[in-house]
């Protein structure tokens, strides 16, 4: 039996060896890796839902604090009141300017006095101009007479200035409103004394109220300048108004933004008051993706397009609106385009995919 297998023992084996011989690849070579299948959804263009209701105060929208430049003044009187409606440059108050009429009184005869001696000095120098090559007059008070005309000039134009000045303090003695609007507060009262800085009135510029409303995070992208909103007051009253400002920034500790509502010039409009407001969805479709379908990363959001032969590229996007699970394209591929919903992780740039349409599952 040495060399040889016996007949019996042979026929199983050679049996073995042609079954793997018949399930293995010719050639040696492994079997090509099939593409990965693929969830896939479309761009596409969609009417995004953004009610939302939030509250917060009434604000003016612009506040404009009205004081005085003058220092030591006593208040003679106050022309207006809160909640009065006023003009640009009515007069809210006036300040006491007993004192300050009695200098610039005292100007006044400076300002004369100097406007003599300038005459004279002047007179004096068109003599000695006169007298000049003909030896009457030394040259030297010639040129003395020259600069008494000019010193005398100059004089002049101080006591004018000083003059000027008290003018200008006299016209300040009256706080006129810098614009016209409502009255929200006065803190003057007659027989105060002005100090610089003292706010005397407060005034919302045009009567313009609207509502500063707090919106969760998560709201923030919903909602767009011009968008329509109603706003319900605590008596009651439903007043239409639109978005005028979206916040730039959430606050780290409440994570709540900000929205303006402006609202209609009313006088049942009290800034400080608290306010509901419901904002009204956009009717317009814009471009909108799968939420499912877009990541992020420090270079901003991102998703895989489901290109030519199926295979994917990164390709980076602007996001903005978010409802209902999906998300709206400011910047980005145009609608129609594929793109790969979940399961980035596993893919990478360039791979062959085999794409599965899942447009009719629900956004996640």
């Amino acid at each position: 039996m040495t060399g040889t297998w016996p007949a019996r023992l042979l026929a199983p084996a050679v049996l073995a060896a042609a079954l793997l011989a018949a399930c293995s690849p010719s050639g040696g070579e492994s079997p090509a890796e099939a593409p990965r299948s693929v969830k896939v959804v479309t761009i596409a263009m969609r009417t995004l839902d953004t009610g939302l209701i939030a509250t917060g105060r009434l604000v003016a929208r612009e506040e404009v604090a009205v004081s005085t430049q003058l220092a030591g003044y006593q208040v003679a009187s106050v022309a207006a009141d809160q909640g009065a409606a006023v003009q640009e440059g009515e007069v809210l108050a006036q300040l006491d300017g007993t004192l300050l009429d009695a200098d610039i009184a005292q100007r006044q005869a400076a300002v004369q006095q100097a406007e003599a001696a300038f005459e004279k000095a002047s007179q004096d120098a068109e003599r000695g101009e006169r007298l000049k090559g003909t030896g009457a007059l030394p040259q030297e008070s010639i040129e003395a007479r020259r600069l008494a005309a000019r010193t005398a000039e100059a004089a002049l134009a101080q006591a004018k200035a000083a003059l000027d000045a008290l003018t200008i303090r006299r016209d300040l003695l009256t706080i006129r409103a810098p614009v016209a609007g409502r009255v929200l507060s006065r803190s003057v009262r007659p027989g105060d004394i002005s100090a610089p800085g003292n706010v005397m009135f407060r005034i919302a510029a045009g009567g313009e109220v609207e509502l500063d409303a707090e919106i969760p995070e998560r709201g923030i992208g919903l909602l767009s300048v011009g968008q329509a909103a109603e706003v319900e007051l605590q008596s009651g009253a439903r007043i239409a108004g639109s978005v005028r400002l979206v916040g730039a920034e959430i606050d780290r500790d409440t994570r709540l933004g900000r929205a303006r509502v402006i609202l209609p010039v009313r006088d049942d409009l009290r800034p400080g008051g608290f306010a509901t407001a419901v904002f009204a969805p956009s009717d317009e479709a814009v471009a909108t993706v799968n939420e499912g379908a877009v990541r992020y990363s420090a270079d901003g959001a991102s998703i895989m397009l489901v290109g030519e032969g199926d295979r994917v590229a990164t390709v980076h996007i602007k996001v903005g609106r978010r409802s209902g699970g999906y998300i709206e394209i400011l910047e980005g591929p145009a609608p129609g385009a594929r793109v790969l919903l979940g399961a980035q992780g596993f893919v990478l740039d360039g791979d062959q995919v085999t794409p599965v349409n899942a447009d009719a599952e629900s956004p996640r």
